[in-house]
């Protein structure tokens, strides 16, 4: 079956963007987002917070993300989440921030079930088991922060087995700055696993570039 109009519309404000090409992705964006849809109008807001093709201006950004979450669209909740939780625009507010990743997970989106157990993690093992959960619900979900946040737990607590499993999932999910984050953490793992799987990594860079 072939895209919506606004589906087509979208894909080529993707591809712009790819290249560079930020006004040209703005303006279809923009056109996208009169129908309506809540993937443009989500997509609009992300062009005003990032700035593509367009003056910044989070409090614009928020609009269009409120308009697109009242559609139950997960992706709003998570960067309205983000907007809240970094006080980049409206006063940074992390009651607000989690209540918003609780409604992108809902949604279905995995990352926020990481952003969750960050919130939770704190020294005590309350916070730890409970941050726990959420990273391996969001590493069972494709998420590669949930995997490298239960790899890195692994690692503190000296299971060796358990932090190579999770690793793997975050190289066979993750991208280049989930890989970066992950050589950090590789130069704890003793040897021969933290050399073996620091390689691995850095092929999957040579890919991605």
């Amino acid at each position: 079956m072939p895209p919506s109009p606004v589906e087509g519309q979208l894909v080529l404000a993707q591809i712009y963007l790819d290249r560079g090409q930020m006004h040209a992705a703005f303006s279809m964006i923009e056109v996208a987002a009169r129908s309506g849809h809540a993937q443009a109008l989500n997509m609009l807001g992300r062009a005003y917070e990032r700035g593509w093709g367009v003056t910044p201006n989070p409090l614009v950004a928020i609009q269009y993300f409120e308009m697109a979450a009242r559609q139950n669209y997960g992706w709003a909740f998570f960067n309205l989440a983000d907007l809240y939780m970094s006080g980049h625009g409206p006063p940074r507010d992390v009651g607000r921030a989690y209540g918003l990743y609780v409604r992108a997970a809902q949604a279905g989106v995995a990352k926020a079930l990481n952003m969750i157990g960050l919130l939770h993690e704190d020294k005590s093992p309350k916070g730890l088991f409970v941050a726990r959960e959420y990273y391996r619900a969001a590493a069972e979900a494709g998420d590669c922060w949930g995997a490298l946040n239960m790899a890195r737990l692994a690692l503190q607590d000296g299971n060796i087995s358990m932090a190579q499993e999770f690793f793997q999932k975050t190289l066979e999910t993750g991208f280049d700055a989930c890989f970066l984050d992950m050589k950090k953490l590789l130069a704890f793992m003793p040897a021969p696993y933290g050399a073996e799987l620091i390689a691995r990594t850095d092929q999957r860079l040579r890919k991605q570039s």
